[in-house]
């Protein structure tokens, strides 16, 4: 497979990887404290904290394609429509009472209200949610198709992750807010570019509803209402995404917080317009690409002359290392200053997440090894993270939810535990590609389910439980 890109091409690749390293780098702060290095000080502005805010929420673009290729405008209900509902949620419940929060992560914040077991533990899980897996992946694909070189994809996986370490572990999270910036105007001029040359080739967006198959145009897409449901539910995410927790900790103030969450759903919805279309464009221009995660690739192949298609290719990166780069800097810290410092407190927390980043993401690329699959990445580690840590995680900013200390660290450990064993025997039962149901029930429900039940236990025989 040869390369489809130019010599231009490879001009633009290479001058943006230059600007990545040059605003990563520049203005480097001279402090390196904590609060400095994982929230740049709680200064961020509303533009930095919105371009921050859009970018990262990105990173899954090649799975979001894949989807959008395979089940149309069902993409959007389920990995646009509930994820703007709990962000909506989260701007106006939890975000201004984060940012006055004194914790600067969430195992801290929990170790303040339920004790240091609550916080080691929550930190393991946090550590596994924010896994920059599938967005080492994602890139490790590109990069493949790019090259025309179809080499090992872990070999492209570990060039991907130790560039993102060695610029993102020296500088922390101004690196990551400094480059989130370039990388949301790319996002947005790359897909906007695409859909205007789509439609100029095969018709506007409502011209070419009609040829659509059904499965395209259906809401659910075809697939079953518990499976559009577990996803709504996976959504909730967004309630225990140490992103969205970090980027509340780090805006100037309480209502910096709350309006840039409100702003950036309206960018996310424009960007999603962008992205279901261009799928839908793909599904009627390509013929029968080899890899449906490859279709905004191949959909640029076709359409773009040399210099737009190197930048288009640059979007791309763009949109995955801005996430990748925030997983890393997550992922490091939680390891590092949550886990490691807890049982060692003579090292230093930054050289500590520093080091954590390079081991994250030496398990991520082991985790690509198991489940190399996009969309399969997140379903699985949504389905057992989340239920062990939504109750948790709002006890500490909602009283309604706080419990006993007694009681969190069963409210933590029982409902991963049931939704682990779920997915194993749904893994061991089932065929659907998407779908992890044991007993016709997919792993999120019995997890979450039993965290309730304790969680209700509780509630019902008031051990002290709003302290």
């Amino acid at each position: 497979m040869d390369s489809p890109l130019s010599v231009f091409d490879w001009l633009i690749f290479a001058a943006y990887f230059i600007a990545l390293l040059l605003l990563s780098f520049s203005n480097r702060s001279r402090e390196s404290g904590e609060q400095e290095f994982l929230l740049s000080g709680r200064r961020l502005t509303m533009p930095a904290l919105i371009a921050t805010l859009v970018s990262t929420w990105y990173g899954g673009i090649l799975g979001v394609g894949e989807y959008s290729y395979q089940f149309g405008i069902s993409q959007w209900l389920i990995f646009g429509a509930p994820y703007y509902v709990f962000a909506v949620l989260f701007a106006l419940l939890l975000a201004g009472r984060i940012r006055r929060n004194v914790a600067l992560t969430i195992p801290e914040a929990l170790e303040r209200i339920y004790g240091p077991r609550s916080g080691g533990f929550s930190a393991l899980l946090i550590f596994v949610l924010v896994s920059p897996a599938p967005y080492i992946l994602m890139l490790a694909i590109l990069f493949q198709y790019v090259t025309g070189m179809d080499g090992n994809i872990l070999v492209y996986a570990s060039f991907i992750a130790l560039f993102s370490v060695g610029y993102v572990s020296l500088n922390g999270y101004h690196a990551v807010v400094r480059t989130d910036m370039l990388q949301a105007g790319l996002m947005f001029g790359g897909f906007g570019l695409m859909i205007i040359l789509a439609a100029g080739k095969a018709g506007l967006p409502w011209q070419i509803w009609g040829q659509l198959p059904d499965i395209h145009r259906d809401a659910t897409g075809g697939h079953g209402i518990q499976f559009v449901i577990v996803w709504f539910f996976i959504a909730l995410w967004t309630f225990v995404d140490p992103g969205f927790h970090q980027r509340a900790a780090s805006a100037k103030n309480p209502k910096t917080a709350r309006n840039g969450i409100l702003y950036s759903v309206g960018f996310w919805f424009v960007f999603d317009f962008f992205t279901v279309f261009s799928g839908l464009y793909g599904f009627l221009l390509l013929q029968n690409p080899a890899d449906p995660a490859l279709v905004y690739p191949e959909l640029a192949t076709l359409l773009m002359p040399a210099g737009l298609l190197g930048l288009f290719f640059v979007t791309l990166i763009a949109t995955m290392m801005s996430t990748l780069d925030s997983k890393l800097l997550l992922s490091g810290q939680t390891l590092g200053r949550d886990l490691f410092t807890r049982y060692n407190p003579t090292v230093n927390p930054v050289k500590a997440s520093r080091w954590a980043m390079l081991l994250s993401a030496v398990v991520g690329i082991v985790l690509i090894y198991f489940y190399p699959g996009v969309i399969d990445l997140w379903y699985v580690i949504g389905s057992v993270i989340i239920p062990g840590l939504l109750l948790p995680v709002l006890g500490v900013y909602l009283p309604f939810f706080r419990v006993d200390q007694s009681f969190v660290l069963p409210l933590m450990v029982v409902p991963f535990l049931i939704s682990l064993l779920w997915l194993t025997a749904g893994t061991m039962t089932t065929d659907d590609l998407y779908s992890y149901a044991f007993l016709g029930v997919e792993p999120f429900y019995p997890g979450l389910f039993s965290g309730l039940m304790i969680w209700s236990t509780c509630k019902l025989y008031s051990l002290r439980c709003n302290r």
